[in-house]
């Protein structure tokens, strides 16, 4: 290696991405139900309860099974209000809420046309909800595949949390990509597999930790009154993650749905949605 190449490497390892902290506003909520007036209410009233993170001086709108009819209508809707976040169940307007496949179409479109995050809760007659579900927000889980540089996936996340509760900031390295990329240097003389591997290996988990670091510095800064905590590891995502909400009693996951290059959910985030029916899950 040239000296100018480990100058570069030197330069390039101190460098850092800090998190930066932006307030999320969230002034309207939408709520949408496939239920008679009165039940949409009471539907509204549980969700309300569960958000009192949000504070007040929230307006509240709530969609009843007469106020729209198709996936377009419900959109329209959307578009003309503007509100800063969906509240709905999965599998609206279906019975498929008995089979854990699927979120339903009207969901899923939501999710995917819509900037506006969309907090998926458990279907009220399906009886998956976790024993902890919809009673706070004292525990809120954000997950990505990569969190380094993702301000916006944890100031959502922040602005969940309740004052006093627990921020967990997670980060999984997929194992199984890691073993190709390993097998393959495996098989260049010219490389020490072995420093390789944990070199490579310290250093994925390392900026992951590194930025964790300064997101529970910068929210301390501004006086956010919540714990947060790091997990960062190598794993098999999806099953990793199922673990993780299990283990900590999760209120909420925060996580992407949208993709750039795809019209399709972003990377694990329909895997999830899926398996996770038990918890709400903020997709943005």
């Amino acid at each position: 290696m040239s000296r100018a190449d480990q100058f570069e490497s030197v330069f390039r390892a101190a460098a850092r991405q800090p998190f930066v902290y932006r307030p999320v506003a969230i002034r309207s909520v939408l709520t949408v139900t496939d239920l008679p007036a009165g039940e949409a209410e009471s539907f509204t009233g549980e969700v309300r309860g569960f958000l009192s993170v949000l504070g007040d001086g929230i307006a509240w709108r709530t969609l009843t099974n007469d106020d729209y009819a198709t996936v377009q209508s419900l959109l329209d809707i959307v578009e003309a209000g503007r509100p800063d976040l969906i509240c709905v169940y999965r599998n609206l307007l279906s019975a498929a809420w008995r089979f854990p496949h699927t979120l339903g179409d009207h969901v899923e479109v939501l999710t995917q046309v819509t900037d506006v995050p969309v907090l998926v809760l458990p279907h009220p007659e399906a009886g998956r909800a976790a024993g902890h579900a919809m009673r706070n927000t004292d525990t809120v889980m954000a997950i990505t595949d990569h969190l380094v540089g993702d301000d916006r996936l944890v100031n959502c996340a922040a602005r969940f949390t309740s004052r006093g509760g627990r921020l967990l900031l997670t980060h999984v390295e997929d194992q199984l990509p890691f073993e190709r990329f390993m097998d393959v240097i495996s098989k260049i003389q010219e490389i020490d597999t072995d420093l390789a591997r944990e070199r490579i290996g310290k250093r994925l988990l390392k900026e992951a930790g590194a930025f964790i670091d300064s997101c529970r510095a910068e929210l301390a800064r501004h006086e956010l009154e919540v714990t947060v905590e790091q997990m960062v590891s190598f794993g098999h995502r999806l099953r990793e993650y199922e673990s993780l909400v299990a283990n900590h009693g999760v209120d909420m996951l925060v996580f992407h749905t949208k993709d750039d290059d795809q019209l399709a959910m972003h990377g694990l985030a329909h895997p999830l949605a899926v398996q996770l029916r038990h918890v709400p899950l903020l997709m943005i």
